[in-house]
């Protein structure tokens, strides 16, 4: 059996927290702060939408690719240091990205930043893990996560102030956002420490990822976040964007509109736990929110009334991925041996961020060839409605 002992000499969990709720809202900044300004982008070196969506495309591959290496190295040299390393490196080419005067530099810088950012997820949740009592182990992570949202919002305001209300150009939100990102890696260097006495021994088989790829619960759930994420990265990335050219809001504007989806996936996330905890089950929450979803993107879509589509964009809020995250990640954890555990969740960020490297691109393309931003939308549709059907094949039992 595997034991691990908690340390009384390392960071306290609530410091750990605080940091990691800090390192997830300005990686979400950081990816968002370009969405805003990617009109100006297209405009100053003279891009299609397809080359506009391959930045964010080009950034996500990397940050894929570095999933697996991340948390090898983590574990061989300590996760709280490899986190610190990654923080500087895509804190530093974020300032860089303010800098570049071609495309092609653009796209190398910004694969740096998904470089760097790449080192994160899963050093923090495996440290996170150590650190947090099990008493307090969800809280802690829900803490950790809603500072995706709070990033989002973080980043599509203050980038759509800094360009265009204050007329700092594209490049001003990199230059602001990467001086907070390098102390935010200087405060995990120096504040967050990792357990010292933690023991783990194990007579336990050697984890093997095909043992996890024949779990049919596990690889539904996989599906599963592939086509939440897919939608999600359509939405983030081209959202604004579409506010602009098709619904006529004002560019300094599209910034707060889009935020309206994090800010109520907070509330609605907690929600969906609570209850998933007290029935037992997950799949009964995710089947009746996920049709929720599709039907709030297809409202967007489809209603001449801006009030309308402020109201499918908060439901999209309360259904879509932000908020349906941790009853995906519980699926993992229901269905994997423990000794598995971080092999299983790297797969699953693995399988999540590749609709992250296909839905920027993809919909960009399918705007330039179609002539409407509605086709790129309802691929994400599409693929929920898959993953309604995957939810209805996974077997689960009452917890």
């Amino acid at each position: 059996m595997t034991e691990i002992s908690n340390n009384k000499q390392g960071t306290s969990w609530k410091v750990a927290v605080l940091f990691f709720f800090l390192g997830w809202i300005f990686i979400y900044a950081d990816r968002m702060i370009l969405n805003p300004v990617q009109t100006l982008i297209r405009s100053d070196f003279g891009l299609d939408n397809a080359q506009v969506g391959l930045i964010s495309s080009v950034f996500f591959l990397v940050y894929t690719l570095l999933q697996v290496p991340s948390g090898i190295l983590g574990d061989k040299f300590g996760k709280a240091k490899i986190i610190a390393i990654g923080f500087a490196i895509f804190g530093l080419f974020t300032g860089i990205t303010g800098m570049v005067g071609s495309f092609g530099i653009l796209l190398l810088v910004r694969a740096m930043v998904g470089f760097g950012q790449g080192f994160y997820y899963g050093p923090q949740y495996g440290l996170s893990s150590e650190l947090i009592p099990t008493k307090y182990r969800t809280l802690g992570s829900a803490v950790i996560n809603s500072g995706q949202a709070f990033g989002i919002t973080l980043g599509l305001v203050a980038s759509s102030y800094l360009a265009i209300d204050l007329d700092g150009g594209w490049q001003l939100p990199f230059y602001v956002f990467a001086i907070p990102t390098l102390l935010v890696g200087l405060g995990i260097w120096i504040f967050v420490k990792e357990p010292k006495d933690t023991a783990v021994t194990s007579n336990q088989p050697k984890a093997r990822i095909g043992d996890l790829l024949k779990n049919r619960n596990l690889v539904l759930t996989y599906v599963l976040v592939f086509c939440s994420l897919y939608g999600f990265f359509v939405m983030v990335t081209w959202l604004p964007v579409y506010l602009e050219e098709v619904r006529h809001i004002a560019r300094s504007d599209t910034g707060f509109v889009s935020s309206l989806v994090a800010w109520t996936s907070i509330p609605a996330a907690l929600f969906y736990g609570f209850m998933s905890d007290k029935i037992g089950k997950r799949r009964p929450v995710i089947f009746c929110i996920m049709p929720l979803a599709a039907l709030s993107i297809i409202l967007l879509m489809t209603t001449d009334s801006k009030e309308i589509m402020m109201v499918s964009l908060v439901c999209y809020g309360l259904f879509g991925k932000l908020a349906t995250d941790p009853l995906l990640i519980a699926l993992v954890a229901d269905n994997t041996p423990r000794n598995q555990l971080s092999t299983a969740f790297g797969i699953f960020n693995f399988v999540g961020m590749c609709s992250a490297i296909i839905a920027p691109y993809a919909t960009g393309w399918l705007r330039d060839t179609s002539g409407s931003w509605n086709s790129g939308f309802y691929v994400s549709v599409g693929l929920l409605a898959i993953g309604i059907l995957a939810t209805l094949m996974i077997r689960e039992k009452q917890k």
